[in-house]
């Protein structure tokens, strides 16, 4: 014969196997829906950017520096690495006309994805962003001798270039 303690306990556990699909049912309707087919994603908050302006007239050593700046300081880890070593590499032989490429790449889009999936070849690069620069960038991203990219590299060449 079974004591009451564990009569107390089978019919407790009973029960609360018998909440449970209904609770589970509860909790699933509220979770995360993805890109369901009925998600009309009216949930979601774009924010508008300004649009990207070329700075005219600004001197090629500062828009340098700016660029390298904005190079690094990316809204992806990815693209900071992957940019900031194209900068160190390329931005001080670059053209005027390259620097131009360059700064309406990194600062027209919106989204930092899209400068890396036409890095990375693997989305097609809008004709706007097609040229010499982004052939480059492309090269570059190929990383053909196969250097260790982990990290963004540090500011210290920099106090050697001004010296």
């Amino acid at each position: 014969m079974l004591s009451s303690v564990a009569v107390k306990r089978l019919v407790s556990g009973m029960c609360r196997t018998a909440q449970r699909p209904a609770l589970i049912g509860m909790v699933s309707a509220r979770g995360y829906r993805g890109d369901s087919p009925e998600d009309t994603k009216g949930d979601l908050i774009e924010i508008p950017l300004p649009p990207w302006e070329e700075k005219i007239d600004e001197p090629v050593e500062i828009k340098k520096r700016r660029l390298l700046y904005e190079s690094r300081k990316r809204g992806m880890l990815e693209n900071c690495i992957l940019l900031s070593l194209f900068a160190k590499r390329y931005l001080n032989m670059m053209s005027e006309k390259q620097l131009q490429q360059y700064d309406r790449l990194i600062n027209e889009p919106s989204n930092d994805w899209d400068i890396y999936y036409w890095a990375t070849e693997a989305q097609p690069t809008p004709d706007i962003y097609q040229g010499e620069v982004m052939d480059m960038l492309k090269e570059f991203t190929k990383n053909r001798e196969q250097e260790q990219r982990l990290d963004a590299p540090s500011l210290e060449y920099l106090e050697k270039e001004i010296q």
